[in-house]
């Protein structure tokens, strides 16, 4: 009888062992596995808000490039049927406005070879495709069959075929020379109008 309770005790004890390392792992599972979940999850939800944030900035980078041309032709009629020809050194569509074309160095010609040709041309310019109106500035030149002027800002409508300014305007026509701070032409180009601080010198015929 005295060798058997170490028998018997033995694998009690070896149970209890298992039973309590058994235990002590569904405890820590318990803990472990939900800590595991939300980990998961927040790396899944980081991993998007990653490639969303990396994504955006390529595709407004890409987006916001403006469409650009170089050495463009623009080819068109007014109301009265003549027709007129736009060309530019570049042209760059506004990334705000995409009916508004930036030019530099334009250059148009109405009526070119016909009894009403007129040429403008200037060093920046701005054409608004909607509209069909042509904005000239700095070192704008008007020229028809009869005369020519400077001036530093012009505008021109395609659609009409009349050019207004309210810049100074100088230059030389028909009847001499002509100063003034504003002027349009008008019709088929056959009517001038000169405003503020008009200042002639006729040349008389011999």
């Amino acid at each position: 009888m005295t060798t058997a309770e170490p028998t018997l005790a033995e694998p009690r004890r070896a149970d209890f062992e298992r039973w309590r390392r058994r235990s002590r792992l569904i405890r820590t599972l318990r803990i472990a596995l939900p800590v595991l979940i939300v980990a998961i999850f927040l790396g899944l939800a980081g991993s998007v808000a990653w490639s969303t944030f990396n994504a955006v900035p390529r595709t407004s980078r890409g987006g916001d490039e403006p469409i650009r041309l170089v050495t463009p032709r623009f080819v068109g009629r007014d109301d009265k049927g003549r027709a007129f020809v736009l060309t530019a050194e570049s042209a760059t569509r506004d990334r705000l406005d995409y009916q508004r074309v930036i030019l530099k160095k334009p250059a148009l010609v109405l009526d070119e070879n016909g009894p009403d040709m007129l040429r403008i041309n200037g060093a920046d310019g701005i054409f608004h495709e909607q509209d069909g109106k042509l904005e000239l500035s700095n070192g704008v030149k008007l020229a028809d069959t009869k005369n020519t002027f400077e001036t530093a800002a012009s505008l021109f409508d395609t659609k009409s075929g009349e050019v207004i300014g309210s810049g100074p305007i100088q230059g030389a026509g028909g009847l001499g020379e002509i100063r003034a701070e504003s002027y349009g032409v008008y019709g088929k180009g056959d009517r001038m109008v000169f405003k503020g601080g008009v200042k002639t010198r006729l040349e008389t015929k011999k």
